[in-house]
């Protein structure tokens, strides 16, 4: 069934985020391979198949995150040229999360003849090459780079995921409407801008709502594999829920060592969690009643939704988390923006060109997008994506919605 969040959350993320409104486009129905059509005349005469690379980590700590969203996008690409008419190529590039890497495969893109980019799926190598996207005029739409800084000052790039602001404020936001917590822990990564941005906002919130926070600290790259002085403070001020704006491998140590000191607060994570069930050698019972703000739910009963779960599992044999869906919903949001355009934006332009048409569409206010990630999204200038979250909660070592 299709989740909603509380009326109170969503006026926090319609503040937020708003945007400009205006005409509507969707994803259609997925084709099947036995209905494909042959390209239409019309793409033929434009001049062939548009270009898009992808980069995000393929392998290494963070190979979940990147796999998932190449995978959604694959899907949405197979999808597409099934239709006819508009046709895409895919190249992904590896980055294994790393900033001088993903600088590298945009360069090895760029040669390749990349016309659009999905960005990066990670927010630190997401701010060096979003840069360099800025330079060339090459326009960059991340499923996941959801620091605010992957494209502040950048007419060209946008995110597909909520910005970690957001995050912040509508956890703190959602954890108080639903009376979730009355001490509240807080565990962050001060060296990573994607933690510190959500812890900050977080915070800040939840000072405004009056949620008591009896304990903040912290870790770095070098020290995420002991947390035995975080969860004792923790434990030690009588925190019931902990706050986790952090990505799900130091999660899931979190989670086993509290299990063995005994001591079982409530958890509440955002995006980063998503994909902590698929992690190799995990206990899943561990994150039993870990709860999530995510703007993607595969227990949705509408049919994008399903038909996205459905063909997602068949290809892969693998339920979607959200980082496919948003790699998803980055390639469907480009051949609805190309479609939108009416024939101005043709596979022969350059990227340059093509950059500066769908910037326009994009901040224009007349294109919306219906994707499996929310319904009628906008962009504002500055890159950020308006559209409602889901709150989730693990059930049986699934994601079920928290909100009917």
């Amino acid at each position: 069934m299709k989740k909603t969040i509380s009326t109170a959350l969503a006026l926090v993320m319609a503040a937020s985020l708003l945007a400009a409104c205006g005409g509507k486009g969707g994803a259609p129905a997925p084709a099947s391979p036995s209905a494909a059509a042959s390209p239409s005349a019309s793409a033929a005469a434009s001049g062939g198949t548009y270009k898009i690379g992808g980069i995000g980590p393929l392998t290494g700590g963070a190979a979940i995150y990147g796999t998932s969203a190449k995978n959604g996008a694959d899907l949405a690409v197979s999808e597409i040229n099934a239709l006819g008419g508009v046709q895409f190529t895919l190249n992904y590039q590896d980055d294994v999360h790393d900033a001088e890497k993903s600088v590298n495969a945009y360069n090895a893109l760029k040669d390749w003849g990349m016309q659009m980019s999905l960005g990066t799926v990670t927010s630190t190598p997401g701010i060096a090459v979003s840069a360099q996207a800025f330079k060339d005029r090459v326009f960059f739409l991340t499923p996941s780079a959801s620091s605010t800084a992957v494209t502040a000052g950048k007419d060209n790039c946008f995110q597909m995921c909520f910005a970690d602001p957001n995050q912040g404020s509508a956890s703190a936001q959602y954890i108080s409407d639903k009376k979730l917590g009355t001490k509240i822990a807080v565990i962050y990564k001060n060296d990573d801008v994607y933690s510190t941005g959500i812890h900050d906002t977080f915070v800040g919130k939840a000072k405004d709502l009056g949620l008591n926070i009896v304990s903040d600290t912290t870790f770095t790259e070098d020290s995420q594999t002991d947390f035995s002085v975080q969860l004792q403070n923790a434990q030690s001020k009588g925190a019931d829920l902990i706050f986790l704006p952090i990505y799900y491998t130091p999660a899931s140590l979190i989670f086993k060592q509290a299990a063995a000191n005994n001591y079982k607060p409530k958890y509440f994570g955002v995006d980063g969690m998503d994909g902590i069930l698929t992690l190799q050698g995990f206990d899943t019972s561990l994150a039993e009643g870990v709860m999530l703000l995510t703007p993607f739910s595969a227990d949705a009963k509408d049919q994008k939704t399903v038909n996205f779960v459905t063909n997602y599992k068949a290809k892969y044999n693998d339920t979607p988390n959200q980082f496919a869906a948003d790699g998803y919903d980055c390639i469907y949001a480009y051949y609805n923006a190309i479609q939108a355009s009416g024939g101005a934006i043709a596979p022969n332009m350059s990227a340059k060109d093509i950059c500066e048409k769908l910037i326009a569409l994009f901040t224009g206010g007349s294109f919306k997008f219906d994707g499996v990630t929310g319904s009628g999204m906008t962009w504002d200038k500055n890159g950020q994506v308006s559209k409602s979250p889901k709150a989730v909660v693990i059930q049986n070592g699934v994601y079920v919605g928290m909100d009917s």
